[in-house]
């Protein structure tokens, strides 16, 4: 492996973007630590110190912003609202003929739903910018401290506070796209996993300290290490679905006869699943936080919903995940659609006649991959609960199965495309 990574570095062109790539990465962490104008920022530290247990509405968010949510930085809303905004967009596609359109335009139809995005992430960033400086503001985005977080409550002030925020997202998008053009791998992932991974050293510390430490950082290391391992293992797989082209001829020349196959990932809507389920389960806890805390709805909703640990909660999440994951699939992957494509090029599945009956096995095919799919991102998904309920914690974890999951999925794609490029100047790469 490390023979690799020197012929990587040695290579001229592939250490150019290998260190453009980590030079990306080391700003947007260090815009991380830059705080927003009109922060009072010693006190955001002392009340991240006294905070004890997750941040609610806003944990998720700021697991995806490295830290830098709860820091209100010039990077506070990371790279969530580009997420929002591309499954916006996909999602609109099932809705909007012309965005479904533009889809199959190829590369000028992409490059038009690309810019669209944008503009969909800019205006989502001044949203939850705002979301997040009212919350700061009335004392909400910190359990157990009551330090005022602004320095200065003025128009102006929040006015160039949400400015800010928002600049910094469209920052970290232009810095993502810099990464997938000039560097090596998809830049919104790579930011994602540094931001995850930025959070690991933290996390794992704050297991160590407290009653049975030593035990509970024991129990989550091995936890961490078997996730990885279930990780790799399901996200490698796939259901090869045979495909046979007849042979035709075109003027002289004979086309066709050629075997290959669909490959079927057993977890298609990869991590889209949670973040949906989180964001829906999250709305009834924020509605909560600006009513009044005497109401029966709102006390229900804090004894049922506001911690992850409520067996509700749990059977809610566990639900929204799996609807999700067979919603997301079917707008992903079209039966109908990949059965035509099949068709008007003469290929077919053996066994299966063309048309309508191998939309129809597809779909068989894709319930049933789904279907285990679904079980296995739940239980990744629940593994930080769970291990919150028995190992006894005060706190939940700050990672869990789904962060691996991101991890170990950009990682993995990452070092793929790294291996092509060495086996393309005939290299040995990472992957045997």
């Amino acid at each position: 492996m490390f023979s690799a990574f020197g012929r990587a570095f040695r290579t001229p062109d592939l250490r150019r973007k290998l260190l453009f790539t980590i030079a990306i990465m080391a700003i947007f962490r260090l815009g991380s630590y830059i705080p927003t104008p009109g922060v009072n920022y010693p006190n955001v530290r002392q009340c991240i110190e006294m905070a004890q247990g997750d941040t609610g509405l806003l944990g998720l968010v700021n697991v995806f912003s490295g830290g830098a949510l709860l820091q209100l930085s010039i990077f506070a809303l990371g790279i969530m609202p580009y997420i929002t905004a591309s499954i916006i967009i996909q999602l609109l596609r099932v809705v909007i003929p012309r965005f479904e359109t533009l889809h199959k335009e190829g590369q000028s139809g992409q490059a038009k739903l690309t810019q669209y995005t944008r503009y969909l992430t800019i205006a989502l960033g001044i949203l939850q910018s705002t979301t997040v400086i009212t919350t700061a503001r009335q004392g909400l985005l910190f359990q157990g401290c009551d330090l005022p977080i602004m320095a200065d409550e003025s128009v102006v002030t929040m006015l160039l506070m949400v400015l800010t925020m928002t600049a910094g997202t469209g920052l970290i998008m232009w810095l993502g796209e810099l990464i997938t053009e000039r560097g090596v791998g998809n830049g919104m992932s790579l930011l994602i996993f540094t931001s995850i991974a930025a959070g690991f050293p933290t996390g794992l510390w704050s297991v160590a300290g407290g009653n049975n430490g030593v035990r509970n950082f024991i129990v989550v290391i091995l936890m961490i290490v078997l996730v990885i391992m279930a990780v790799v293992y399901v996200e490698q797989s796939q259901r090869r679905v045979p495909v046979q082209y007849a042979k035709r001829m075109v003027g002289r020349k004979m086309y066709g006869g050629t075997s290959t196959y669909i490959p079927i990932k057993i977890n298609m809507a990869g991590v889209i699943p949670v973040i949906f389920a989180s964001s829906i389960l999250s709305i009834p806890t924020l509605a909560a936080q600006f009513g009044n805390q005497e109401s029966s709805w709102v006390q229900w909703v804090s004894r049922n919903l506001a911690s992850q640990s409520a067996p509700l909660y749990i059977a809610f999440y566990g639900v929204l995940i799996l609807f999700f994951c067979f919603f997301y699939t079917s707008i992903t992957f079209n039966p109908d659609e990949v059965a035509d494509n099949m068709k008007k090029y003469g290929g077919f599945v053996p066994g299966i006649r063309a048309g309508r009956p191998t939309a129809e096995y597809l779909d068989y095919v894709i319930t049933r991959i789904t279907s285990a799919g679904s079980l296995y991102l739940l239980i990744i998904a629940l593994i930080p609960t769970l291990m919150v309920v028995w190992l006894g914690l005060s706190h939940s974890l700050p990672f869990g199965g789904t962060s691996i999951l991101i991890i170990v999925g950009v990682g993995l794609e990452t070092v793929k495309q790294i291996d092509s490029q060495l086996q393309q100047r005939h290299y040995e790469g990472f992957l045997k």
